[in-house]
């Protein structure tokens, strides 16, 4: 495995930083209850899930900024992406902003581990 870059190590936490604050905060207003997160959850159907959804995204922001969990965060956190993108769907909603962060989500990942996508490379004759 190949040194990183300081520059890439130092946009790699900075980028998982910005994206597990958003996750986090996000997971808090859902927990807390926050007025226009329950009016969205009960326009989706989902508002006897609200705790549920918010613990899942905590667990899955912590476990993706710890260096030694960030692999079970990431699949956690696409799961979870994912979701939010077919619930914006099935609601005719824009959803590319979603898309965008769960991009994010992966580039901040290949930042820090660059060997996450080593198995898209061809193989050397």
């Amino acid at each position: 495995m190949r040194a990183q870059s300081k520059g890439r190590r130092i946009a790699a936490w900075v980028l998982i930083g910005l994206i597990s604050a958003v996750f986090i905060l996000s997971a808090v207003a859902k927990l807390a209850a926050a007025q226009v997160v329950v009016d969205t959850f009960q326009k989706w159907g989902l508002s006897n899930h609200l705790v549920l959804i918010g613990i899942i995204e905590l667990i899955s922001a912590v476990l993706f900024v710890i260096p030694r969990t960030h692999s079970l965060g990431l699949l956690l956190l696409t799961a979870y992406m994912g979701g939010a993108i077919v619930t914006h769907m099935a609601q005719d909603e824009p959803y590319i902003s979603a898309a965008v962060f769960l991009a994010a989500v992966w580039l901040a990942s290949f930042l820090r581990h660059p060997e996450l996508l080593q198995s898209f490379r061809r193989p050397a004759p």
